[in-house]
């Protein structure tokens, strides 16, 4: 049994900023890492908005980067997955497939996954052309052909940002029926270089063999045509799932499944949640990692709080007949 005053659930970069912090206020946070140790940026290639890297850094090169530092200040980590969380009582209790983690706070920092197509090429060419963030990648699409899979908000917002760069923004939807709200629709449609292909699912990306996306091949649902279309970039815009799963039933969750926090703050005192599994609008590295320090800052505070509570709790058990600080008989 580990006994731990801060454990943080994630090691992307809200959970290794939050480590930092803790560690340097001498507090020996515990990271458990998952099952993707740093996080969506290690399926990054370049990240050109974080500051402090004015020629950009590789995705898991940053990733590596914020690791040592949460090292370098004592941060213990574990390369497991966090299998149960208990968390109706403090300590609250982490089990692990080797380790049962009791501690005094939790910063939750286990992000959100994009939704995918679910085909090999998309997952082998993701970074290298396929995208689930056209906020983060869109710069590198600069006069090229463009694909953007969705029919929801989300796609129609990222087919608009891209014809910022993009010299042609194709949306796919498997349908003629859009989840999208009416003036995000309209938006799309009367934005010039934003055109539709309905009724459509992609098939295949090419081409892995380059590491590089060359086309895609699609499918007409109705009609089973099939064909080849010339791309430079696919955006996968249908959604993203946090990874909140241990903790149905114990936290408020907003409908798409996000934890609902007061800023960083959870409903349960000295439990935290930070980047993208509480962020349901940004979703930037550099957000994720405002919060991880936010939410560190909060234990930090929460378990001064608590120590001050419980040594005048000590005081009052030794002698009886003191009255708490500031009261009046």
């Amino acid at each position: 049994m580990i006994r731990k005053k801060v454990t943080i659930l994630g090691s992307g970069s809200a959970g290794l900023t939050a480590a930092i912090y803790a560690a340097r206020a001498n507090l020996e946070p515990l990271v458990i890492q998952g099952l993707q140790a740093g996080g969506q940026l290690t399926i990054t290639t370049d990240v050109e908005n974080f500051p402090g890297f004015p020629d950009g850094i590789l995705g898991p090169t940053l990733m590596e980067e914020m690791h040592k530092q949460a090292e370098r200040f004592g941060t213990q980590f574990i390369y497991d997955n966090a299998e149960s969380v208990d968390l109706s009582k403090r300590p609250f209790v982490i089990k692990t497939s080797g380790e049962e983690i009791h501690t005094d706070t939790v910063l939750i920092c286990t992000g959100a996954n994009a939704k995918l197509l679910g085909i090999e090429s998309e997952t082998k060419l993701m970074g290298h052309g396929v995208s689930a963030c056209a906020t983060c990648d869109g710069f590198f699409f600069r006069d090229k052909r463009v694909f953007v899979v969705g029919g929801g908000d989300t796609a129609m917002e990222e087919a608009v940002f891209l014809t910022r760069f993009a010299s042609q923004v194709t949306v796919i939807h498997r349908s003629e029926n859009f989840r999208a709200s009416r003036i995000m629709y309209d938006r799309a449609v009367n934005t010039p270089k934003v055109d539709f292909l309905l009724d459509t699912v992609i098939e295949e990306v090419y081409d892995m063999a380059k590491n590089e996306v060359t086309g895609i091949r699609v499918r007409n649902v109705k009609t089973n045509e099939v064909k080849d279309l010339t791309a430079d970039g696919v955006f996968i815009a249908i959604g993203h799932k946090p990874n909140t799963e241990l903790f149905k039933g114990q936290l408020e969750l907003s409908e798409n499944g996000y934890i609902v926090t007061d800023g960083v703050k959870t409903k349960i005192p000295g439990v935290f949640a930070a980047g993208d599994v509480q962020d349901e609008v940004y979703k930037q590295a550099i957000t994720a990692a405002g919060t991880g320090c936010a939410a560190a800052l909060e234990a930090q505070w929460y378990l001064e709080k608590l120590e001050e509570s419980e040594k005048a709790e000590k005081k009052t058990a030794v002698n009886p007949s003191m009255t708490p600080a500031g009261s009046r008989e």
